[in-house]
């Protein structure tokens, strides 16, 4: 029987409380220690763990501390994104995995140290990976898949949008919510931000963005609660982004890929349509006055292509939200013995965030921005701005240049 890695979480708050608990019905994992700089948090964490059944982990201040004082595999960093950086140095430097929950960071610049500590990692045997775990989503592998695999012929558009809804009250009930330095942004990068990843990882690399945002519907906050986008992608493909958190009272997460051979729709993550031309026959035999579909009698094939639980309909799969980081914790692992890259390398968070930081960048200057220049590091002055609707690019460009590196 193989030994299971053991784990260490950084930060006992919500998420990392998460983490702890997929971890511990892991099979491949054992949760040795606890870190959080408040003791109270990681004390109280690891009794719920071991009211579990599960063997009581130590809990420590800092991620050294745990280090030295148990034997640890992989280093789960939980904590807030601004501390990304100097924790996966930390658990890096000790040769330890690393698995960093998303976003990567909320800046290009600590972003890019990330991604160098990683490639300097990679090269001594250590694997980084980032939280994505609607990558692992059985309906959105399956779509990806054939999106990658040329069963939807050329792939000429998608779409991702998130059209939910958050009260005044939600951004009034933390002095965070709702600020560029705490909260890194609004509809796209808190809500947005998955259903984004996975149109990039449908669609391929993001080459060209360009969106307008607004602050529509919330008072006190200055980040946007409306977005729209239109992303060029390398293969020439064509993407729409739309995003809030102004959608009384609140609809679903949805993403779509469209091509000449098929087409498929994911909502909050199950399978919504999926269809792919059987033969060439039925290609050519395509009507050419149709209004809508060129195919009579088209027939939906998601009940094919997944289980009943990943269908809009089917039965509810048990404790969907852990199932999903579960899934990725199988590829981290998988990953770590086989000496093979992850499924979602520090590479990919990237690109992710680069397409969001670009989206926001096109917005505030009014243009359009590469998303290698955004990576490269040519707008990181650029202090994001949610003017009013009848606020000109100019305005806008002046603000942005005027402000501080943020």
């Amino acid at each position: 029987m193989t030994t299971p890695l053991k784990l260490a979480v950084v930060g006992a708050g919500v998420i990392g409380r998460h983490h702890a608990r997929v971890a511990v019905q892991h099979p491949d994992l054992q949760v040795v220690a606890l870190v959080d700089a408040v003791p109270a948090a990681a004390t109280s964490a690891a009794d719920e763990l071991e009211s579990t059944g599960a063997t009581r982990p130590i809990t420590t201040s800092t991620i050294e501390e745990a280090i030295e004082q148990t034997d640890i595999d992989v280093v789960a960093i939980c904590s807030p994104s601004g501390m990304h950086v100097q924790l996966a140095e930390a658990a890096l430097a000790a040769g330890k995995h690393v698995v960093i929950e998303k976003p990567l960071d909320t800046t290009m610049p600590r972003a890019r140290q990330i991604a160098a500590l990683a490639a300097d990692a990679r090269e001594r045997g250590l694997v980084t990976s980032v939280i994505s775990q609607h990558r692992f989503d059985p309906a959105s592998v399956a779509v990806a898949g054939a999106a990658h695999g040329g069963d939807f012929g050329t792939v000429t558009s998608g779409v991702a949008s998130v059209a939910w809804y958050r009260s005044q009250g939600y951004y009034d009930s933390g002095d965070w919510r709702g600020t560029w330095a705490l909260d890194g942004g609004g509809a796209v990068m808190n809500q947005g931000v998955h259903t984004v990843d996975l149109l990039v990882w449908a669609l391929g690399r993001p080459e060209e963005i360009s969106a307008q945002v607004g602050l529509l519907a919330h008072d006190r906050i200055e980040v946007e609660d409306t977005a729209v986008a239109t992303v060029r992608f390398r293969g020439g493909a064509l993407g729409v982004v739309h995003c809030t958190t102004a959608a009384y009272p609140g609809l679903s997460a949805r993403w779509a890929v469209y091509g000449t051979h098929g087409s498929a729709i994911v909502d909050d993550d199950r399978l919504a349509y999926f269809h792919v031309a059987p033969d060439t026959a039925t290609l050519d035999s395509a009507a050419t006055t149709a209004n809508t579909t060129a195919v009579a009698d088209a027939a939906d094939q998601k009940d094919r292509v997944v289980p009943p639980e990943h269908v809009v309909g089917g039965p509810v799969e048990p404790d969907h939200f852990a199932a999903g980081h579960a899934r990725q914790y199988t590829d981290i692992v998988a990953a770590i013995r086989e000496g093979r890259d992850p499924g979602v390398t520090v590479d990919a968070a990237l690109v992710s965030l680069a397409t969001v930081r670009g989206l926001y960048v096109s917005a505030t200057l009014g243009q359009p921005v590469r998303i290698d220049d955004v990576i490269d590091g040519k707008y990181d002055d650029v202090v994001p701005v949610v003017g009013a609707p009848s606020r000109t690019a100019a305005t806008a460009t002046t603000a942005a240049s005027e402000g501080a590196v943020r």
